[in-house]
């Protein structure tokens, strides 16, 4: 640690994790008074899904969902700040654009991250305990090499904490044992563009996942195949290649009020109604489709069919090597129908899971609250529940859907979410925040009053999203 106090002397917050999460929360704490804060990230720099930067792809949610812009449109951390530091303001404002290029907003994420005085990178977080003697967390590190060679170990203490350890790609079971078989190629769609050339050789090639990743990977494939010989499929357990829901008041469950309303719910309603909710966050988006549609249909101009086979409702039971290709067996889940497909390579658009922090929290273990499932009890305001003699707050980020809901890893609510950090862990109102953020109601008011059309009833309606 390089800053101007001891390491025995408590921290008021330590970041374990820089990613878009925490790097918000970064933005937001940089500038409070009396606040000290440091952020460790073990990579040696900020990347965000580097191998899904495909040319052209955008973010699903508009430039205001930077770090910053909906706690403070006037921070110096802002999207539009990052386009004036670059000389870029004048160039966006006549592209008229409201969504950006993945591109630029990893861009604009690592001109953060390396401006931002607490960020460490080449810092990994080893375990995290309660040390009662400092009345804080004890944060132990190790320092790497850009090479990855330990340079130092140390401690940290730290009154509080925020994990923002991100994600990790879901591979399926019947995947697992090829994606560490060299003589196959099956990749996660994490790492898509470092094979892109490799798959770009093979004759046939097969995506498996009907998210945004899949549909972009799947359109990147198609447009880079000569017509008549693509030599495609798409392969997804979903009964439809989706639409994602993008309708105005659909995207009102990514509002702090829904995120209050759901986290209120018992834990079997919550479970119930997370699967239910695929197309807010595991479908396409329209564009996407579009797109896609628009490439396969130049392709019949010529009067025949491209050969690219999209397969809905279908269901990957299992997978193995034969003669250098990889050998699906797929499973109609409307039919019921099996049938085999041989393919050169696969891309597993399969998603991410939270990545496990059992192991960093080891040291907490005892004090951790868990619901019936075994996970752990997140409060309203972002902290897990602890008992015992812990006296500090362990914030989460991108942890929580069982207890937040579907916005947990949605960049629109990342500042919103780092301000209620804030606010918390000092006390005080450190960041203005909307009582009301949706014209929906979700639940029924708490107390209606006299009329529920009156002033008196939408006064509760509002008291009641608070909660």
């Amino acid at each position: 640690m390089t800053d101007n106090h001891s390491a025995a002397e408590p921290l008021d917050l330590v970041g374990v994790g820089i990613g878009p999460f925490n790097l918000s929360l970064a933005a937001l704490a940089d500038g409070v008074p009396g606040l000290r804060t440091a952020f460790l990230e073990r990579s040696p720099e900020f990347r965000w899904h580097p191998g899904l930067l495909i040319d052209g792809t955008t973010l699903q949610v508009p430039f205001l969902a930077d770090l910053v812009s909906l706690v403070d449109p006037t921070s110096p951390w802002s999207f539009l700040a990052y386009l004036r530091a670059t000389g870029r303001l004048f160039p966006f404002y006549f592209a008229e654009r409201f969504h950006i290029d993945r591109a630029e907003y990893d861009a604009y994420c690592r001109w953060a991250a390396e401006a931002l005085p607490h960020c460490r990178f080449g810092h990994q977080v080893d375990a995290v305990s309660w040390d009662e003697e400092h009345g804080a967390f004890a944060v132990d590190h190790t320092v790497e090499s850009a090479d990855g060679e330990v340079v130092s170990a140390g401690r940290q203490f730290a009154r509080n904490l925020a994990l923002g350890i991100g994600t990790e790609p879901t591979v399926p079971p019947v995947f697992r044992p090829l994606t560490g078989d060299p003589s196959v190629t099956v990749v996660h769609s994490a790492d898509y563009l470092t094979h892109r050339q490799e798959l770009l050789g093979k004759r046939h090639i097969t995506v498996v996942g009907s998210g945004q990743s899949g549909a972009e990977v799947f359109l990147d494939l198609l447009r880079a195949r000569p017509a008549g010989a693509e030599g495609l499929q798409w392969v997804s357990r979903s009964p439809a290649f989706a639409p994602m829901e993008y309708s105005k008041l659909g995207l009102e469950q990514f509002t702090p009020d829904y995120t209050r309303f759901f986290h209120r719910l018992p834990e079997r309603t919550r479970d119930e109604l997370l699967p239910r909710q695929w197309q807010l966050y595991k479908g396409i988006s329209a564009d996407t489709i579009s797109d896609i549609h628009g490439e396969l249909y130049r392709r019949t101009v010529g009067g025949d069919w491209p050969a690219a086979v999209l397969r809905p409702a279908t269901d990957v039971v299992a997978a193995r090597r034969r003669e250098g290709r990889v050998e699906l067996e797929l499973e109609h889940t409307q039919e019921g129908g099996r049938t085999t497909l041989a393919t050169d390579a696969v891309v597993l658009a399969t998603g991410y899971a939270e990545r496990p922090a059992d192991a960093l929290l080891r040291g907490l273990a005892p004090f951790l609250v868990r619901d019936s499932s075994g996970r752990p009890v997140v409060d309203a305001d972002q902290r897990l529940v602890l008992e015992g003699p812990v006296r500090g707050s362990v914030f989460v980020q991108n942890a929580e859907r069982h207890t937040h809901g579907v916005g947990a890893p949605d960049l629109g609510l990342a500042a919103w979410r780092s301000a209620v950090i804030l606010n918390a862990l000092t006390g005080r109102e450190v960041h203005r925040l909307p009582a009301r953020t949706a014209f929906t109601t979700f639940g029924i008011p708490v107390d209606p009053g006299p009329s529920a059309d009156g002033p008196a009833g939408r006064a509760a309606g509002s008291t009641a999203r608070a909660t």
